[in-house]
């Protein structure tokens, strides 16, 4: 599943394309990849221009002039392709975002297209998902916020509004919770997953299986400053190179080769130079500096 850089990666490079586009038509071949009522979609969907496009935690969002949107969940493996017809003299031109599988570059649709918005009545815009666990949704703009995915989804990390104190409160609603498994938690904050928590421990210095209750107020301060710094990073590297996802262009991220920890187990921390490890904390595989990350002790 994308973390929040590599769905604001996506965001950012669909931006540049989609805006504008009119949806002339919709095909899907699996129900539950498009679970919408047709009346919905030929009244609200169909003959709709597509306005912007928004990310909430892992989400995107496609708003529609029909007070409409599109909200997509790529899950695990879900690309979004937009292929564009051209002149004889070039034949299409295409930009891909998602699980960098061949269906980014070959011929679609193919055995993975779940869902096709025809655009402008030649241009094509592919939900294609080998696992079929993604969706697209088409809902009123206004009762977005209102499904479930939404009302229990906790803030942007990197809102503006977002403070240090909020972070820490919002971590003090599980004390007796491994700081990672909290962070992880997307009630609790939107967007962060494996790779980021595991890089913002290591650069706040904190081992990730210690409680939150045992956490100081400055060391939390220190893990809500290193994880914005370690997101924005990533966004602005593209995301990261993990092998699922690659950008709007179809380019992979930059962003593990600049790793300091998350899948560097047996190499040296570029802190203090001994050996990385991994280990499992709240069921995730987990890296880790041993001697730069002390478990804290339980004060209970």
């Amino acid at each position: 599943m994308p973390e929040l850089p590599e769905v604001e990666t996506i965001r950012l490079g669909l931006t540049k394309i989609i805006p504008g586009n009119r949806i002339t038509g919709v095909t899907y071949d699996f129900e539950k990849s498009f679970p919408n009522a047709k009346s919905d979609v030929d009244e609200f969907l169909l003959g709709s221009q597509i306005k912007n496009i928004k990310r909430r935690g892992k989400a995107l969002l496609v708003e529609l002039d029909t007070n409409y949107s599109l909200v997509i969940h790529l899950k695990m493996t879900g690309q979004l392709v937009y292929v564009k017809k051209l002149t004889l003299a070039k034949t299409e031109e295409r930009f891909g975002a998602g699980h960098p599988s061949k269906s980014l570059i070959g011929q679609l649709p193919d055995k993975s297209t779940r869902v096709i918005f025809e655009l402008n009545g030649s241009d094509n815009l592919f939900f294609n998902d080998q696992r079929k666990f993604g969706w697209v949704r088409l809902l009123p703009t206004a009762e977005v916020p209102n499904i479930d995915f939404f009302k229990t989804i906790g803030p942007e990390p990197l809102g503006n509004e977002f403070t240090a104190s909020d972070f820490a409160t919002r971590l003090n609603r599980r004390p007796n919770s491994s700081v990672k498994a909290v962070i992880l938690d997307q009630t609790i904050i939107a967007g962060v997953g494996n790779i980021y928590s595991d890089e913002s421990l290591w650069a706040a210095k904190i081992h990730p299986a210690t409680l939150v209750k045992n956490l100081s107020e400055p060391k939390i301060s220190k893990l809500f400053n290193e994880l914005r710094k370690v997101l924005k990073l990533s966004i602005l590297r593209g995301g990261s190179t993990d092998r699922n996802y690659v950008d709007a262009l179809g380019n992979q991220g930059s962003y593990l080769s600049f790793a300091k920890v998350f899948r560097r187990q047996g190499q040296a921390c570029p802190r203090c130079d001994r050996t990385i490890e991994k280990i499992r904390v709240a069921g995730r595989g987990t890296h880790i500096c041993p001697h730069c990350q002390k478990l804290v002790k339980d004060k209970s």
